[in-house]
């Protein structure tokens, strides 16, 4: 059975194999900026569970910008209680887990928890090929994005709530 609950300190070593494992080391969080949502961004900060080994994760800083920029990859701050722009700066599943909805189910989650403390919307950055799995959960491509973290091509999708 999944489970979706906050992160914990005692996530980071499975938070980090599981990122290394979905992105480049050039796009990976690393060990320290997962430290750092951790203790600033818990409350925007969720894995999924199952029997008790985490299989995937979604974190972001609340901002006050439509769009993520760079510097949220190394530089976030304490969330306001309520408004402001729900960001993701990632969203993984352990590969061995993937295609069985638990994405579909991290970014529910993270939404209805950005309802609860009125967002304004919710914003993200991803790649060409899962611009269609992001429209599918009802955001809209804004089109390529600034951003140039790990040296990628980055779209911004965002959804009003």
């Amino acid at each position: 059975m999944l489970n979706i609950r906050n992160v914990r300190l005692e996530d980071l070593t499975e938070l980090v194999e599981i990122e290394h494992l979905c992105f480049s080391k050039e796009e990976a969080a690393t060990k320290q900026a997962f430290e750092k949502r951790i203790k600033l961004i818990p409350d925007s900060f969720f894995v999924a569970e199952e029997n008790g080994k985490l299989v995937g994760l979604v974190n972001g800083p609340i901002i006050n910008e439509t769009f993520i920029t760079d510097d949220l990859f190394s530089e976030i701050k304490k969330n306001p209680s309520t408004g402001g722009h729900q960001s993701i700066l990632g969203i993984a599943v352990a590969p061995q887990n993937q295609n069985k909805g638990i994405a579909s189910k991290l970014l529910s989650h993270i939404e209805n928890v950005s309802k609860e403390n009125k967002r304004d919307s919710i914003t993200l950055t991803c790649k060409e090929n899962l611009i269609h799995f992001y429209e599918n959960h009802g955001f809209i491509n804004n089109g390529i994005s600034s951003s140039t973290h790990g040296g990628v091509k980055w779209y911004n999708m965002s959804k009003k709530l």
